[in-house]
């Protein structure tokens, strides 16, 4: 009897991962299997792409991983890279009128849990401080497993002011989106766990947090607890592809085959490359956008929440300056923007002070951002005019003085998938018709359950355990 065949369609972080340890699953139980990972450009990584010029280390897709999801720190464990781990320096603002406003010590995710910085700040005024606390008064929201957005939740708990303030540019700098069409459920589920246990979310919060820090650590695997909320690695994101990669047996990658067709054959399915060539195989595990995923079997109806789901397109965009150049030195790590700011860019991150291994030390390495849900045109705009608006915006802000050493513009079309209200639903009425229709794949990637890249490795690993489980 022939090997199980598995193809993993997808060189991202999630496709990456599946073949990571899909191959480390064959291995070490000596599995009666095989698999291949196909991805269509000539690279791997997704949108993980790290450029290395003049000394700066510079990430223009991520720049880094929530420290408190742990997949990807036992990943890189795993590789042998956890000594090239490091965490960031914190110190971000907010940029409201015009007015750079520090972090209120406390706030997670916007929420108070420290009342006395709260207090304090003058990124609200009295009446909006007034109405967040009413938060410890008001009933729940949310009713039943009836789904809403983010804007509409943390506006009921916690008022207008905080969410167009504090709320909405931290979670939208996440998901590029606009939170009063994003699913509560599918984004941050936790926050209606919360309400559910404790009603209040700050009271929630603070109890969590308290619970958390006292709890003791472990005392068979002691680690060393980061003190930034973020991590990366000490040669950048592209070293962690790159390492992957060399772990992938050589004759298990294919780079530069675009998958455009998957047939039913028996009970196999039949892979069509643009190249003319094919593959039979007897599992496959898709982790490419949700857009390719459509256009494969566009053919179903069942198919098309997904062609309905909407993408914002963004840019990075990456400036090196002489440090004596910016004339307005702000101690702190980066700043992101209230929408209703008259500014193109979302947020800046003053990287050189964020990672200090990112930039030579006479040098300043800021990175930009543009393109929003509902606002993304100037992702189309040439290199020039781009540039013209974010140097507008940044010597606005911290007067820099003249031409940047060089600079990286870096495009990502469609690339941020919206999980809008009803997310949750459709996507399981879209995996209950495929399993229907095509019982031999397995839809999973950053469209679905997550864009973080511990959220990928998750998926990537979960998939495996899947197909060679029979759990698809």
């Amino acid at each position: 009897m022939p090997k199980q065949r598995i193809a993993v369609i997808g060189g991202g972080m999630t496709g990456l991962s599946a073949a990571f340890y899909l191959q480390k699953k064959i291995k070490e139980d000596n599995l009666d299997a095989e698999f291949v990972l196909y991805e269509a450009k000539d690279k791997l990584g997704g949108r993980i792409e790290t450029d290395y010029t003049d000394g700066f280390i510079i990430e223009q897709g991520p720049d880094s991983f929530l420290a408190r999801k742990t997949s990807m720190t036992k990943l890189a464990r795993e590789l042998g890279m956890e000594d090239e781990l490091i965490d960031n320096k914190s110190g971000s603002f907010i940029l409201h009128n015009n007015k750079l406003y520090p972090m209120p010590e406390g706030a997670v995710m916007g929420i108070p849990t420290q009342w006395m910085p709260f207090i304090k700040t003058g990124l609200f005024s009295p009446a909006g401080k007034a109405r967040a606390a009413m938060d410890l008064v008001i009933p729940r929201t949310a009713e039943g497993d009836d789904d809403q957005s983010l804007g509409r939740f943390f506006r009921k708990r916690l008022g207008n002011e905080v969410v167009d303030h504090l709320i909405e540019p931290l979670l939208s700098g996440i998901y590029a989106g606009d939170i009063d069409r994003l699913s509560l459920k599918a984004t941050f589920p936790q926050f209606r766990q919360i309400e559910a246990k404790y009603r209040s979310l700050i009271v929630g919060m603070k109890t969590s947090m308290a619970k958390r820090q006292s709890a003791s650590p472990s005392s068979n695997e002691p680690e060393k607890k980061p003190s930034g909320m973020f991590l990366t690695f000490k040669s950048g994101l592209q070293s962690l592809v790159d390492r992957m990669e060399e772990h992938l047996d050589n004759e298990n990658v294919q780079k530069g085959k675009a998958l455009t067709e998957i047939k039913n054959e028996d009970e196999r399915c039949r892979l069509i490359f643009s190249d003319g060539t094919e593959d039979t195989v007897d599992k496959v595990i898709l982790t490419t956008p949700h857009q390719h995923a459509y256009e494969l079997f566009n053919g179903h109806g069942f198919m098309k929440p997904l062609g309905d789901m909407p993408s914002t397109s963004v840019a990075t965009i990456a400036l090196a300056y002489p440090k004596k150049a910016v004339k307005k030195d702000i101690d702190g790590t980066g700043f992101v923007v209230s929408k209703k700011s008259d500014y193109t860019i979302t947020a800046c991150t003053w990287t050189h002070k964020k990672w200090e291994h990112a930039a030579p030390e006479d040098y300043a390495l800021l990175r930009v951002y543009v393109g929003k849900a509902g606002d993304d045109a100037i992702v189309d705009q040439p290199d020039e005019t781009i540039l013209a608006k974010v140097k507008e915006d940044i010597n606005h802000i911290m007067d820099i003085e003249g031409e940047p050493h060089f600079y990286r513009i870096k495009r990502w079309k469609e690339s941020m998938p919206q999980y809008e209200v009803g997310h949750v639903e459709k996507l399981h009425y879209v995996k209950t018709k495929l399993a229907e229709h095509y019982p031999q794949v397995t839809l999973t990637g950053a469209s679905y359950h997550g864009i973080g890249l511990p959220d990928c490795v998750d998926q990537g690993k979960k998939a495996v355990e899947d197909i060679l489980t029979g759990g698809n």
